[in-house]
């Protein structure tokens, strides 16, 4: 199963490297656009749901990898809770 990395940028300008077990990723993100933070928080965890559940099919269980990234990314959300016009802008696709 291919993994991939995508890299977003967050309203403060950091830069987090993001894990994927799987490129469904591509069918939910975009290189080079930006998305409201909770759309992206959304479209991130249906994403990553699916790329879990893809692992679970093809090894018989769920990917850690998979959940520990979307707790990151709820995580890096959350400081931006009180900003509703931030937006997260996916830069690349590392595979």
């Amino acid at each position: 199963m291919p993994e991939m990395r995508f890299r977003v940028r967050w309203p403060d300008e950091s830069v987090s490297s993001c894990y994927s077990p799987s490129l469904v990723v591509k069918e939910f993100l975009a290189v080079g656009r930006s998305y409201p933070v909770a759309d992206f928080v959304g479209r991130s965890r249906q994403a990553l749901t699916i790329a879990s559940d893809r692992v679970r099919q093809k090894y018989g269980f769920a990917c850690t990898g998979a959940a520990q990234q979307l707790e990151e990314i709820e995580h890096a959300a959350a400081r931006f809770a009180s900003q509703p016009a931030a937006r997260v802008t996916v830069e690349g696709f590392d595979e």
